[in-house]
């Protein structure tokens, strides 16, 4: 009773989906677009207080995601390299999947029972890597490689495979949840995570010295309630 923030103690599970945009960062530079790929999973929310007008929450999840690179192969005058075999613009793509486990601290402003409520979260994530597809319209060993500029030349990423199977960085993310008694919770969401880690080897022996994901999410959320604060003027 002393305290100045109102108790909550409510949980939510629920399901998640959404599209990622993603891409790699190497050093040395690959220049890259971003690829496409599907994120799915399960989400558990706990809310514990409201402190002035801040809901306060935990929120975790377990997703299957899809993540890699898409290279921008191109000339010394930024033109798309041509395959003399193919007579195409080399294209190559690199699809890794992983299961990834984020942990938030979550603040939100606004309804909680029946209406909007504006929300941002932020906190560590952690991957473990599956397996992983390449998919180029050329045979590695008929590349057109006198046209290719930079680390494009040598490709080393192409050949390598994953050698870090753990994943580990910074997530975070804004949205807006419609809430409702009878139905439960509907979230849309942006987020961003930021990759600490390297798939690749980064000691002075290896290639690259970063090789570190990162990805641009829109998520979509459904939760419903399996327990909930009895208060009359929770709104």
């Amino acid at each position: 009773m002393a305290q100045i923030g109102e108790h909550r103690s409510e949980l939510s599970v629920g399901v998640n989906g959404g599209y990622m945009l993603s891409n790699v960062g190497f050093n040395p530079d690959i220049p890259q677009g971003m690829l496409g790929g599907m994120t799915a999973g399960l989400t558990v929310r706990y809310t514990c207080e409201k402190y002035f007008s801040s809901v306060c929450a935990l929120v975790g999840e377990v997703n299957f995601a899809q993540m890699g690179w898409k290279e921008d192969i191109l000339t010394v005058d930024d033109q798309p390299v041509i395959n003399q075999f193919t007579g195409q613009p080399e294209e190559y793509q690199r699809m890794l999947t992983y299961v990834q486990i984020p942990l938030f601290a979550r603040l939100g402003w606004g309804r909680e029972r029946k209406g909007f409520q504006f929300f941002f979260q932020v906190g560590p994530q952690v991957g473990f890597f599956l397996n992983d597809k390449a998919t180029s319209n050329f045979n590695f060993s008929e590349r057109n490689q006198a046209d290719r500029v930079g680390a494009l030349r040598d490709a080393v990423q192409d050949s390598l495979d994953i050698e870090r199977k753990f994943d580990y960085g910074i997530a975070g993310g804004i949205g807006l949840e419609y809430s409702h008694p009878k139905v439960g919770h509907f979230l849309l969401e942006g987020r961003y995570y930021y990759g600490l880690g390297d798939i690749f080897g980064n000691s002075k022996r290896d290639y690259f010295g970063r090789s570190n994901n990162g990805s641009i999410i829109i998520k979509l959320t459904y939760l419903f309630d399996i327990m909930k604060t009895k208060n009359t003027k929770i709104k």
